[in-house]
């Protein structure tokens, strides 16, 4: 339930890790793009992603940041005092917070620095996390395979030694040494830097080896050579649903941020019988951490690798065209060039759930873009064969088409015509099959030599 104010109450707590979230709208330098209910609506999404029970939600409107708490005293007391609330009483007359066993976190949706966040945990009581924490905190629980758990903790590695900046008491000891050589030892904080330092120095080796790996197999597609399909898009924007809805395969897609992390790649024969390689991608996000962009860049470089993107969009949400710009500037910040001529196809995804006016304003609109659109519901199939045939076309657009003859005992030629061209007219007279085939210039460089040797 919304109030004037831009607060949202939550009700009481079930139990469980509790949280309020609060988005600092900065007048002017705020994203125009967005409205400060959808900035916060996309934060209590990302807190429940991970399982937090969102108590309170508010955008607070602030002129200037405070270097030392980002918000003013007035806010800062007002909403200590919701939290102090928020602590459910044990039944001895005292609370949670009282008990030292606080687990209310706030979430402050935007940077925080390290400075600010101290003094906001011991003005709250509280444990405090910014955007960035939360989006590595989202990353860290659904990353599954062993690449994706290094490149979150490589993240998280350097998240957390932005920080390490004499904000603790704790960090001021020194330890090791009685001064006899080397002075009186390195402090806490040294020490933290160094093993910090030296893990993630561990950390992107092992990621470069991945990323050596990740380029043999492309090599190896090459060879083959199926075209890529990158599905790219927001988070949420139901690219999980449709690659499943296309592959008919099961991967884990549910109404929630950040639902996939770790890329899958199935095999998807079109009906030209052409045989392409169909990639699902980790969602992007407005102000997505700097750590993450650098962290992923292994993953995402299958979206820069690819024939085609498939940018997946979200034909129902309020925010269309921001999270659109949002995609291209991640892509942008990755060396993709967007606007690159017959690349990128978009699906503008959820017409299901859209009027038959929205539908149509939304076509009248993908029809002024300069680039192709498609409409399509991921969960219903609907114009889920269009999309395909536009793939289709725009892999046959640099194809040549040749005329072939052969033999009707030549059933090894005629299969491999078959498994890697498009047959579009055949033929038969006096024992010869007659083809017109559209072949890929590779496969038709590959098909020349064939029938040299042959000779």
């Amino acid at each position: 339930m919304s109030s004037r104010n831009g607060t949202k109450n939550f009700g009481k707590a079930n139990g469980g890790e509790r949280c309020i979230v609060v988005h600092p709208h900065l007048g002017g330098r705020d994203n125009i793009s967005r409205t400060p209910d959808a900035r916060l609506e996309e934060a209590t999404g990302l807190a429940r992603a991970i399982e937090l029970e969102v108590l309170h939600a508010e955008v607070i409107r602030i002129n200037r940041p405070r270097p030392g708490t980002l918000f003013g005293p007035g806010a800062v007391s007002r909403l200590g005092e919701i939290i102090a609330d928020s602590h459910p009483d044990d039944g001895d007359g005292t609370n949670e917070r009282e008990n030292g066993s606080s687990r209310i976190v706030a979430v402050v949706d935007a940077t925080v620095t390290a400075v600010q966040q101290r003094n906001l945990e011991r003005a709250w009581q509280c444990k405090v996390v910014d955007r960035t924490g939360l989006i590595l905190e989202i990353f860290a629980a659904r990353a599954r395979s062993r690449e994706g758990r290094l490149q979150v903790e490589l993240a998280a590695l350097n998240y957390q030694r932005s920080r390490l900046v004499r904000t603790w008491t704790h960090l001021e000891r020194q330890r090791g040494g009685f001064g006899f050589l080397g002075g009186p030892g390195e402090t806490q904080i040294e020490s933290d830097r160094r093993q910090i330092g030296e893990r993630i120095q561990r950390i992107e080796r092992e990621l470069s080896r991945v990323s050596r790996t990740r380029a043999l197999h492309r090599r190896a597609r090459r060879r083959v050579p199926y075209p890529v399909v990158a599905l790219v898009g927001y988070t949420n924007a139901g690219k999980s649903t449709l690659f499943n809805t296309l592959t008919q395969t099961q991967v884990a897609a549910k109404e929630m941020l950040f639902a996939t992390l770790d890329p899958t790649m199935r095999s998807l024969r079109l009906s030209s019988a052409r045989k392409i390689i169909l990639s699902d991608t980790v969602g992007f996000i407005s102000d997505l951490p700097h750590e993450l962009v650098a962290a992923f860049r292994a993953t995402l470089e299958e979206v820069c690798e690819a024939d085609l993107i498939v940018h997946v969009r979200d034909a129902a949400h309020p925010d269309l065209e921001a999270q659109r710009a949002d995609v291209e500037r991640v892509l942008a910040d990755l060396g993709f060039d967007t606007a690159s001529d017959g690349i990128v196809i978009e699906a503008l995804n959820k017409i299901d759930v859209l009027t038959a006016e929205q539908r149509i304003e939304i076509a009248n609109r993908a029809k002024r873009s300069n680039e192709p659109a498609v409409l399509v519901s991921a969960l219903t199939g609907e114009g889920c064969n269009a999309l395909l045939a536009v793939l289709d076309e725009r892999l046959s657009a640099g194809y040549t088409l040749m005329d072939v003859c052969l033999g009707v005992d030549d059933g090894a030629t005629l299969a491999w015509l078959y498994d890697r061209g498009e047959v579009v007219e055949r033929r038969e007279d006096d024992a010869v099959i007659h083809l017109k085939v559209r072949l890929a210039p590779t496969d038709a460089a590959r098909f020349a030599r064939r029938t040299e040797a042959e000779a």
